[in-house]
């Protein structure tokens, strides 16, 4: 290789590599911005998650009170829940202009939260266990 094509050749790869970590410092900006906020149906439970997944708000209404503190618990999960796989879709948005959809992206879609399992179907005795709680 002659010395002219050698330094053509490493000016190149410093462009690339400058490249690189321009869209790395790019995508980890967007990341750091995502998010996601999830209410109950009923509007008992709102919180929001930040960039790693981490609760970073929670609010109860009042009507969360009447809630026995099972059912609230697991509103309070099921509603997290919701806003995680709001904050993972934001991820794969990100992800996707960075890595193009092949092994990179899976990666990541593999590693988001599964959507929940539906509720077990409440049996009549909780009714009568539990008269203000209709679903």
């Amino acid at each position: 290789m002659p010395i002219q094509d050698s330094a053509a050749w490493l000016a190149d790869y410093q462009k690339n590599l400058s490249r690189m970590q321009a869209n790395a410092e790019a995508a980890s900006a967007s990341l750091s911005r995502v998010g996601g906020r999830a209410a109950s149906p009923r509007g008992e439970v709102e919180v929001e998650v930040g960039p790693s997944g981490a609760l970073t708000d929670l609010r109860l209404s009042p009507a969360a009170r009447a809630l026995e503190a099972d059912a609230l618990a697991r509103l309070i999960l099921a509603t997290v829940h919701d806003a995680h796989r709001q904050a993972g879709a934001q991820v794969v948005d990100i992800m996707t202009d960075y890595v193009g959809d092949g092994p990179a992206l899976q990666l990541v879609r593999d590693n988001l939260p599964v959507e929940a399992a539906p509720a077990a179907p409440r049996q009549e005795d909780d009714y009568f266990a539990h008269p203000g709680i209709i679903s």
